[in-house]
């Protein structure tokens, strides 16, 4: 076909450092990619409604175009790709076929390539072309590559004190009275599997009626233990290790709110299965989503495109009134990137999230102190470590509600988005939990961010009837009725600790009266919060 093709912006990916081409993809091999479409400008972090929209007001004033959808349909199909699906309102298309036919329509070489974390994938490399009669319609063209931009791993850790449950949690953080009756939680997760039985012992121990809870598969299957069991060795270990962390999110907020409707979407670890996740809980519209999961913002393993699209359903979220709480990483101000700047993790440092560090409780039962997370190495290593993630976006600007005095440590960096927003625990003495059918006990960043998601559905339930849902990251910056900002009068400000992970003195930022880039405002108090947000 000689169409004229076009460059399309945003969509250059380096080689992978550490990955190798063994060869180029079967020309047959079936492919699916999701397609961006162009749409109305979508509120930027400081012209986001005060309450959010309906699905019926977002769709009239937000969706895609029938005509753009059809025009990039007829292209698409010109080149042998199937049409599977439209969105208006999520301004996306799926849409499938043969290697060959989307390396002729968007000019890329597919290759498989192999590196030591992930195995074989297709990848590509260098900039996308779409057909000229497409440009500035599709805005994104996402599932090409399957490298992995999806990263969690808990650590355990010995404590003094024993793990907390969920009936402890409560009264530690102070949550309003209720069981989340009548909401819808949301949690995201990018491998890994769902296993009932784990959820029901966990359930019975803590006498608590087993909550309801919905896996929902996106772009992977929600793999059961017994699917598991029959994987190949290496697979299987990596799936039960992503399990755990699943059943992790699952087990914290089905303990703090059993009476929810909690729905687990599964979906792929590359650019499309972030976006197919989206997708769907825009359809879905919970209170929260809790999300685990995520990796540096400035990492070559993002393309700037899927960075952009990302963050844009991300202020659909918003925009709907969605809180996203995302957790800020378990490395520290390193955040896995090998060099001595400080960098933070994405989408936590979207100012469309609540982003969420953590804390760890110390000393025994009679001097338990809570403070900033930090074991060291101050990052995540075989023999155990890790560290709340925290400090200044160099792609987000600070929104005008963010009125903090946080400067980046980064010599000459944009004073960005500053990240978390709030905290809550992560280290010891962990979360009392179940795995197997055993007790295991995990934490993390990824256990911080389920606890508040929790916690927003608490206090969601117990707001009046019929009161519209609200993203809640700017109202704890903004005054109360006392004047203060709600995240002052509201959170229990954490003063002790840093989140350094390079070999001391190390780049890292330090806790401080008030809000800082360790743990934000601090600690939830669950019913002050309820009597700001009232």
């Amino acid at each position: 076909m000689t169409e004229q093709h076009v460059v399309l912006p945003g969509s250059t990916r380096p080689v992978k450092g550490d990955a190798r081409r063994l060869h180029d993809a079967d020309p047959d091999a079936p492919v699916e990619v999701t397609i961006s479409l162009r749409g109305p400008k979508l509120p930027d972090a400081n012209q986001l409604p005060s309450q959010g929209l309906s699905p019926e007001e977002f769709e009239s004033r937000y969706s895609a175009r029938q005509e753009d959808a059809d025009t990039a349909a007829d292209v698409f199909r010109n080149y042998g790709l199937t049409v599977d699906d439209v969105s208006l309102l999520t301004r996306s298309m799926r849409v499938s076929g043969p290697a060959a036919a989307m390396n002729a329509a968007f000019q890329t070489n597919l290759g498989i390539y192999h590196d030591a974390d992930q195995g074989n994938f297709r990848g590509r490399d260098g900039a996308l072309k779409i057909p000229a009669a497409l440009d500035g319609i599709v805005t994104g063209v996402f599932g090409l590559d399957q490298r992995r931009v999806a990263r969690r791993k808990a650590m355990a850790a010995r404590a003094a004190l024993a793990p907390l449950s969920p009936t402890e949690l409560e009264a530690h953080y102070d949550f309003p009275p209720g069981d989340g009756q009548g909401q819808k939680i949301g949690i995201a997760e990018f491998g890994g599997g769902y296993f009932d039985s784990d959820l029901a012992t966990f359930c019975s121990k803590h006498n608590l009626p087993t909550a309801a809870v919905t896996p929902v598969p996106v772009d992977a299957p929600a793999l059961t233990l017994d699917q598991i069991k029959r994987l190949p060795r290496d697979e299987r270990n990596a799936a039960l290790e992503e399990s755990a962390e699943v059943m992790m999110d699952v087990e914290i907020i089905a303990g703090l709110c059993p009476g929810a409707d909690i729905s687990v979407y599964f979906s792929t670890f590359d650019q499309k299965g972030w976006i197919d996740l989206l997708n769907q809980v825009i359809k879905d519209v919970p209170v929260a989503l809790s999300v685990s999961w995520g990796l540096a913002e400035d990492s070559d393993d993002w393309s700037v495109g899927a960075v952009r699209a990302i963050a844009e359903r991300l202020s659909a979220a918003a925009t709907l009134g969605i809180t996203v709480c995302v957790s800020s990483g378990d490395d520290g101000s390193g955040d896995q990137m090998p060099d001595d700047n400080a960098h933070v993790d994405f989408p936590a440092s979207s100012p469309f999230v609540l982003s969420v560090g953590g804390t760890m409780i110390t000393g025994g039962p009679s001097s338990a102190l809570e403070q900033a997370w930090w074991q060291p190495p101050g990052r995540r290593t075989g023999s155990g470590g890790g560290s709340t993630g925290g400090g200044v976006s160099v792609l987000f600007p600070r929104p005008d509600w963010q009125d903090v005095k946080v400067k980046s440590l980064n010599p000459g960096s944009l004073d960005g988005r500053v990240m978390p927003d709030v905290a809550a625990l992560a280290g010891p003495p962990l979360y009392d939990l179940t795995f197997l059918g055993q007790d295991m006990p995990n934490g993390g960043t990824s256990a911080s961010a389920p606890l508040w998601a929790s916690l927003i559905a608490r206090i969601s339930a117990a707001l009046p009837a019929g009161k519209p849902k609200r993203f809640w990251t700017p109202l704890l910056y903004q005054a109360g009725t006392d004047g203060q900002p709600r995240g002052r009068t509201a959170c229990g400000d954490i003063t002790l600790g840093h989140n350094a992970s390079h070999p001391q003195p190390g780049v890292g930022y330090q806790s401080q009266v008030g809000y800082d880039a360790v743990t934000g405002w601090g600690k939830p108090h669950g019913l002050a919060l309820l009597k700001a947000l009232q």
